[in-house]
Formats: C-alpha cells, structure tokens, sequence
C-alpha cells in the first residue's frame, strides 16, 4: 500500500480501532481569492477503502483532481457540498462565510457522522464529536477528500463564470490574486462576482 494512505489514515485508524463506523472529514476551497463563492465540503469514505491518489487537493493536478473527485462521489457514504456567495463574504467576513459554508455542507450530508475530521477551524457542527486537525488536508484520508471535492466543486463554478466574463479569465485562475487578474481588474473594474471587500485596499480598482 502506498506509504502517504498509510500516513493520512491514522487518525481514521484510531477512531474505527475504538468501534466507529462512520468517520467524516470536512474542508473548503476558496478562502483566498478575489472573487467568487467559498465552498465546503463534508465527506464520509467508507471503512476500509482507500483511493490510491486522495492527497490534499493543492497538491494534485487538475486531471488528478478531477478523476479522484469521480472515485470519491462514486464511493462514498455521503457526500454533502456548502456554497457561501460573494455578497454574503462581503456582508459578514470571509472567516464567518466559511463557517457557514462548512455548516450548509455537514447539513446536506444524507447520513450523519459518528466523528468528524476538521482541517483548522474549531466549533462547528454542535455536539458532533470532532477532532481539529492543523494541515488536516495533508494529514487526514478523510478531509484530504473533501478537500478534493470542494476545490472541484469551486473551480467548475468559476468556469462557468468564466464564459458569463470571459474578460476576467477566470478559468484560468479561479479568482485569485494573480498577476493578470489584478491587470485585467484594474483595466475593466469589478465584476459582480468580485468580493468588494478584498478588492477595496488595491489601489487603481474601480469597485
């Protein structure tokens, strides 16, 4: 067996050791970017099956990304999906979106976790037992795929994105900082999609 599914199970490993059954593991994608929604996602793989591949998802390509999130949605006990939207980033902070993100996807899950598996953030999903897991997406089977399936769930949104701006380029980049997004904006202002309270601290925007 692959030495990384080794490494990234064994707070899996624990856990089924000590008689549980349904393990989930939850983390989001687009936190950073300029523009667009925060999605999260909750997982729940079943016992024993181990996709070759399930890495944190920034660390895999975007074929690798989308074959292992086709495994992972073919597989898996449930599967539950939180898109937070640009306005509502702007209106109660990003840090608040992604925990309201994070509570839309456990919400959505047909079949609730016995443990959840977090990457980072404390005090979501009520009394739901849980264990904080810092880097949780390099260190965990479980949140490595839900951060799979948020982070292609986010980039099929900016695509389709991409063809209502196609000024924007945001197929390429997703909403992030970069270079030529900062280039394009400052050339063509703010899009509806654009977080305005990221974009207003960079001069020569118009918003």
């Amino acid at each position: 067996m692959n030495k990384k599914i080794i490494e990234n199970y064994s707070y899996e490993q624990e856990l089924y050791d000590s008689g549980l059954e349904l393990i989930g593991g939850t983390d989001e994608a687009g936190r950073g970017p300029l523009a667009g929604p925060v999605v999260a996602a909750c997982v729940i793989m079943p016992k024993g099956l181990r996709i070759e591949g399930v890495d944190d998802s920034k660390k895999l390509s975007e074929k690798k990304r989308y074959m292992l999130y086709d495994k992972i949605i073919e597989n898996a006990i449930s599967v539950g999906v939180g898109i937070v939207d640009e306005k509502a980033i702007d209106e109660v902070n990003i840090l608040n979106a992604t925990k309201i993100a994070f509570e839309q996807a456990y919400s959505n899950l047909q079949v609730k976790p016995q443990h959840m598996l977090i990457d980072a953030l404390k005090g979501l999903f009520g009394n739901t037992p849980q264990t904080v897991i810092i880097k949780g997406d390099s260190l965990s089977y479980q949140i490595a795929a839900a951060s799979i399936v948020a982070k292609v769930t986010r980039d099929r949104i900016m695509i389709e994105y991409d063809a209502k701006y196609p000024e924007y380029n945001f197929r390429q980049h997703k909403g992030y900082g970069t270079s030529d997004h900062i280039n394009v904006l400052k050339q063509h202002g703010a899009c509806p999609i654009h977080r305005r309270s990221f974009l207003k601290n960079i001069d020569g925007i118009k918003l």
